[in-house]
């Protein structure tokens, strides 16, 4: 029963996430069944467990080769659990603060080169673009935007101009997949460039964005009506009115990075990673990066800095005349 109190808690009052409430529910479980395993959670006597029980399961899911990333979770699922009710009183102390297990580095976020998405964005929403001597692709694209207005777009296919959106989106705000999926129609407003989501924690922001954006969303809206219909709830839907749902989003980014991206890994996250890279390379300031991301700590955005300032040294080392020079005359000995 005091599992079920804490997962109620962490649901109801810490308004965790549905996936983090079901990750602690299965891992504590498994704590459970690993020290009574013909018990029940009524019969588990969670309150005599001591920090040699906790070492105990642990290192029999390391001999059982699960990843240390997912130790680590567990032994966070434990300790939250006990430090609940640590504040219930029922406790004198927190057995899991006692055990440490080895810490992972955590590696840098995957970004995108900008090149790389202008020229997906390029191709999937305005049409392929020829290669044009002289010519940035930011003039390709000012280009096939008048392309455009000359011959009609609403001829394109309704999950082709969907799935474009889908992609400019995430990169232009940075938002979570997600929040994407959760995006209501009526918190995107065009005329002032704003659009309003539902992060973690239930936590609202607003976010802005430009006119490329807002012709691309104005124009989904018409084609969207004719393919679907008026529609009053998500913002982005499938072909029957039905919102959208993670594999979904996951096999329209992945589709239209396959190919056209230098990425070790290919997902809707790497666009969030990309656009907070290239707001950063472009000088915006790191508080207002975070407020658009939605980080509750400025630490979890500072590791975008990191790539920044390597970006920075490795165009310096491209660049400058004596960045990689070796036969420079050594320095006076101390």
């Amino acid at each position: 029963m005091l599992i079920k109190s804490f997962l109620t808690y962490i649901r109801c009052e810490l308004n965790l996430s549905v996936h983090t409430v079901l990750s602690y529910s299965v891992d504590l479980r498994q704590f459970r069944e690993f020290l009574d395993p013909d018990g029940s959670e009524e019969t588990f006597d969670a309150l005599s467990v001591t920090a040699s029980d906790i070492r105990q399961w642990l290192l029999s899911l390391a001999e059982k080769g699960i990843a240390m990333r997912s130790i680590r979770r567990k032994l966070t699922a434990v300790s939250s659990f006990y430090q609940f009710l640590l504040r219930k009183r029922l406790i004198d102390g927190n057995p899991a603060s006692e055990v440490e297990v080895a810490k992972i580095p955590k590696p840098l976020p995957v970004s995108l080169r900008p090149r790389e998405v202008n020229e997906i964005i390029a191709e999937d929403l305005y049409g392929k673009i020829p290669a044009r001597d002289g010519k940035s692709t930011a003039g390709q694209l000012a280009d096939s935007a008048a392309e455009t207005e000359k011959s009609p777009r609403e001829s394109r296919g309704f999950e082709q101009e969907r799935d474009a959106l889908i992609f400019l989106m995430l990169y232009s705000t940075g938002m979570r997949r997600g929040e994407l999926i959760g995006l209501e129609d009526r918190h995107v407003d065009t005329v002032r460039g704003e659009l309003k989501v539902l992060g973690k924690r239930n936590k609202e922001r607003i976010i802005p964005f430009g006119g490329e954006l807002a012709e691309a969303i104005d124009r989904y809206r018409r084609i969207r009506e004719s393919a679907v219909g008026a529609v009053t709830g998500p913002f982005f839907v499938r072909g029957h009115g039905e919102p959208l749902y993670p594999m979904l989003v996951e096999r329209i980014v992945k589709k239209a990075l396959r190919g056209r991206a230098h990425a070790q890994r290919l997902s809707p996250h790497v666009l969030r990673h990309s656009f907070a890279t290239d707001m950063l390379n472009n000088g915006a300031d790191l508080v207002a990066v975070q407020k658009l991301l939605g980080h509750e700590s400025l630490a979890t955005t500072q590791v975008y800095t990191h790539i920044t300032y390597r970006e920075l040294k490795q165009n310096y080392q491209l660049a400058h005349p004596r960045a990689t020079r070796s036969d420079a005359p050594a320095g006076p000995k101390p």
